[in-house]
C-alpha cells in the first residue's frame, strides 16, 4: 500500500514514519478507519491572512473541491478572508514550462526526468539516488510562483499555498494547507463561498496560459508524445523508477525525456476523491480554463530576477549530501 514503506505497525498501533514518507497520499483512502489525514499549517496560514499581507497560490483543483461553487466565488471568498492577492498557479506553470523549453532545445542530454512533482523527487532521493543526476534541474511550479510573487510584491511578502500536495512549495511558501483546511479557514472568518458573487469582485490575477499546461510542462513538449518521439517517454506510477534506474545505471541507456508522475496528475490525487471520478474532475476543471494567451503572461522584468533552476544534491546511501 505504501510505496515508501513509511507505514509501521506496532501491535495495535499504526504510525507514519515521517522521514520515510514521500507524501504521495495513497494511505489516505487505503485506511479503512479514516485514521490518516493530511495536515497543513493552519495556525500559520490564519495568522498570515489576518496580517492582510499574504498572497495566496490557489491550485486550479479548487474548482473540483468547491464545486458547484464557481472559481469566481472561491476567489472572492479568499479576498474577503483577507488575502491581498489570489493567484491560480498559472504563473508558476509558465515559468517552469519556459525553463523546460530551454532544456529541451539543448540536445546534449541523454536522459532527463521530469521533476515537477515533489513525490517523484523525494522517492528518487530516498530509493533511487543513482537517478538524481538525471532529474531536470527545475523548481516545482509552486516554488517558482512563490519566488515570482516575492519578487513582484517584495521579499517580505508571505505566501500561502492551498492545494492537494502540501510539499510542492517547499521552503518557498510560508504556509501550505489543504482545500479542507482552506474551507475551514473561510468558515472561521464567517465567509460562505456559496454566498459570494458569481463574478469577480476584483480584477482577477492572470489565469491564461501561453506556454504551459497544468503541472508545468510546455504544451509543445507534450506534442512529442502524440508523435511517438524517441525523445519522450510517458510513465505513470512510481513503480517505473526501478526500471529507469536499471536502464541508466546498469544498461547505460539514454531514455530521453521521461514524463513521470505518481498518478495521472494532481486531479488524480487521493485528497480529491476516488480515481473512478477522474474524468468528471477533468471536465469540471477544463470548463473553467480561459482561452490561451497569444503572448507571455509573466512580466519579463520580474521573471528575469526569479531563479527557476534547481539543483538536487546527490546523497550517499540516503544519508545526506556528499561533502
Amino acid at each position: 500500500m505504501c510505496p515508501a514503506d513509511a507505514v509501521a505497525v506496532e501491535g495495535a498501533l499504526v504510525r507514519i514514519i515521517d522521514d520515510a514518507c514521500t507524501r504521495c497520499g495513497l494511505c489516505l483512502p487505503a485506511c479503512p478507519h479514516d485514521a490518516i489525514e493530511a495536515i497543513g499549517d493552519v495556525p500559520r496560514a490564519l495568522e498570515l491572512v489576518l496580517s492582510g499581507r499574504a498572497a495566496l497560490i490557489l491550485s486550479v483543483e479548487c474548482a473540483v473541491y468547491f464545486y458547484p461553487a464557481t472559481p469566481e466565488q472561491v476567489v472572492n471568498a479568499c479576498y474577503a478572508a483577507g488575502f491581498r492577492s489570489v493567484h491560480r498557479g498559472v504563473l508558476g506553470d509558465e515559468l517552469v514550462a519556459h525553463e523546460y523549453m530551454a532544456l529541451w532545445a539543448d540536445r546534449d542530454w541523454g536522459t532527463m526526468i521530469r521533476s515537477t512533482c515533489p513525490v517523484v523527487v523525494q522517492t528518487v532521493r530516498q530509493q533511487y539516488p543513482e537517478l538524481i543526476p538525471y532529474l531536470a534541474p527545475v523548481a516545482t511550479p509552486v516554488a517558482a510562483e512563490a519566488r515570482y510573487l516575492k519578487r513582484l510584491y517584495g521579499v517580505g511578502t508571505p505566501i500561502v499555498y492551498a492545494g492537494v500536495c502540501l510539499t510542492e512549495g517547499g521552503g518557498d511558501v510560508d504556509a501550505a494547507i489543504t482545500f479542507d483546511e482552506l474551507a475551514g479557514l473561510l468558515r472561521r472568518r464567517d465567509i460562505a463561498v456559496a454566498e459570494q458573487p458569481a463574478y469577480f469582485t476584483r480584477v482577477p490575477e492572470e489565469r491564461r496560459r501561453h506556454w504551459s499546461v497544468a503541472g508545468g510542462l510546455p504544451r509543445d513538449l507534450l506534442l512529442e508524445e502524440t508523435q511517438a518521439s524517441r525523445r519522450f517517454r510517458k510513465v505513470r506510477g512510481l513503480g517505473g523508477l526501478a526500471a529507469m534506474a536499471r536502464a541508466v545505471a546498469v544498461d547505460r541507456l539514454d531514455l530521453g525525456f521521461v514524463d513521470i508522475l505518481p498518478c495521472e496528475g494532481c486531479l488524480d490525487h487521493p485528497l480529491l476523491g476516488p480515481r473512478d471520478e477522474l474524468f468528471k474532475r477533468r471536465e469540471i476543471v477544463g470548463a473553467t480554463e480561459p482561452p490561451r494567451a497569444r503572448g507571455p503572461v509573466v512580466e519579463e522584468t520580474v521573471a528575469l530576477g526569479v531563479q527557476v533552476a534547481e539543483a538536487f544534491a546527490i546523497s550517499t546511501n540516503g544519508h545526506g549530501p556528499q561533502k
